[in-house]
């Protein structure tokens, strides 16, 4: 019997599926053809660039984005896949918040629909602060597939954790 570490709030039903696949050594290989290959944005510069126009295009009220990265001290392990941060600062009689989004490094080189679900994750932290109703309705709006990305990246997240390769890393 497997435990998933990613995968603990879905059914039994559907871990005994992944299960399965595991067994039979076709995990890698179903993410593969779903998401058959990896996103070209490997500079922070880039990553900005990308996360602004998902804001532009989806919440141009909001608060602006200060900074944008890649982070490699973020461990996935800890379920952490990016963080939205508010560093507040007094200006004279006023108090202004920069906001920073920091994507987990090991997102560099995986299919562009994943960095698009973690972005619009981090991104819908400007409007609401907790993962509740109203949050992950704005993640679905900004991304209608928000809820299947998140189990496919919990997917590779398992695939991972159970010693898989990267799928889509670029060779040394």
């Amino acid at each position: 019997m497997h435990t998933f570490p990613y995968l603990t709030a879905y059914p039994e039903t559907l871990r005994a599926q992944v299960g399965q696949l595991v067994d039979a050594g076709q995990l890698g290989d179903v993410l593969l053809q779903r998401y058959p290959e990896a996103h070209g944005i490997r500079t922070d510069k880039a990553l900005y660039a990308y996360v602004q126009d998902l804001k532009d295009e989806h919440l141009r009220q909001a608060e602006p984005v200060a900074k944008v990265a890649f982070d490699s001290k973020i461990q996935v392990v800890q379920h952490a896949l990016g963080l939205h941060t508010a560093v507040s600062r007094v200006q004279g009689s006023r108090l202004k918040a920069k906001h920073e989004i920091r994507i987990a490094s090991v997102f560099r080189d995986t299919p562009l629909p994943f960095l698009r679900m973690i972005a619009v994750h981090e991104l819908a932290h400007l409007k609401e602060k907790d993962h509740d109703k109203a949050f992950y309705k704005l993640c679905c709006w900004m991304e209608p597939h928000y809820h299947q990305l998140e189990f496919d990246l919990r997917l590779y997240l398992t695939w991972l954790d159970l010693g898989g390769r990267r799928l889509w890393a670029t060779p040394a």
